[in-house]
């Protein structure tokens, strides 16, 4: 019988940036059919669908309550509606931090909290957002201006993140641990991002060095350390988190810990892996279908 999963785009990206090109190649191949559609477009019917995907909906920051809506809406939603919530505000660093996961040292800061500003170079950056955008790096004789991007941030709404930034990132930059079924993938790398950032063509997320990555044991163990905790919050199986992308980086006291878990719309670096991660998630798929 045939099948078709709906990866979802948004209106700036409705076929998304070029990613998952091969994954759509992997389906066809195992007897699935994909097409692309916006997630907010009104001509669209998604209730019926076989499966929803995730993909590119990265405008969805600007109007969360309506994205999270149209989630809850589609059964056939992967992530999960309840896991899409969660994970698209960033407090979900402290839900990890209490189950034990090291992240890295995070302040949530809501309106009025006055920020314990950190020794050394900071980041600041919303709590609800996609692509990087409205994170920036302030140095320590910056304190001015990062307090000023903080004020910016809350005047526009936001719940605000406050870290020490981990100097490694520079050297190493971020190693993405991907997983398609509760099982691990592959991983590829992303350079530092916050330093003269730039934006690609749509301005939804800022452009990034990318490359194939061979993650150390300690990266591998605390990635899925996160996943089992993921799925004890939400009582599920790991293999029913469709995909998870978990960006780990070293902090400056040498230690791996975790500055992003992706359980929303992340991109899945297929581009990087070559065909065996595209046959991987495909086959993730195909179990999603049953």
């Amino acid at each position: 019988m045939s099948r078709t999963a709906i990866l979802v785009g948004c209106a700036r990206l409705p076929e998304g940036d070029g990613d998952e090109a091969g994954a759509q190649l992997a389906l066809a191949d195992v007897g699935v059919g994909t097409r692309w559609a916006v997630w907010d477009d009104p001509g669209e019917d998604f209730t019926d669908a076989d499966l929803v995907i995730l993909r590119a909906t990265w405008d969805y920051s600007a109007r969360r309550d309506a994205f999270l809506d149209w989630c809850a809406s589609v059964a056939a939603l992967r992530n999960a509606a309840d896991v899409v919530r969660w994970n698209t505000d960033k407090a979900y660093l402290l839900d990890l931090a209490g189950a034990g996961i090291p992240i890295v040292p995070t302040q949530l800061l809501g309106p009025g909290d006055a920020p314990d500003w950190p020794d050394g170079d900071v980041v600041v950056k919303p709590s609800v957002g996609a692509g990087s955008r409205g994170a920036a790096r302030f140095g320590t004789a910056q304190r001015a201006e990062a307090t000023a991007h903080l004020s910016s941030l809350r005047e526009a709404g936001h719940s605000v993140l406050l870290q020490p930034y981990q100097h490694d990132v520079d050297r190493e930059g971020e190693t993405a641990l991907v997983f398609f079924g509760g099982g691990y993938s592959h991983a590829f790398t992303k350079g530092a991002m916050l330093t003269g950032a730039q934006y690609d063509e749509s301005g939804l997320f800022v452009t990034e060095k990318l490359g194939l990555a061979e993650p150390e044991a300690a990266y591998r163990a605390l990635a899925e350390d996160v996943l089992d905790a993921t799925a004890a919050r939400f009582g599920i199986g790991r293999s029913e988190l469709l995909y998870a992308r978990v960006d780990v980086v070293r902090t400056d006291g040498g230690t791996p810990a975790i500055l992003e878990l992706e359980l929303a719309e992340p991109s899945l670096g297929f581009r990087q892996a070559g065909p065996g991660s595209a046959a991987r998630f495909a086959s993730a798929v195909r179990r999603e279908l049953g």
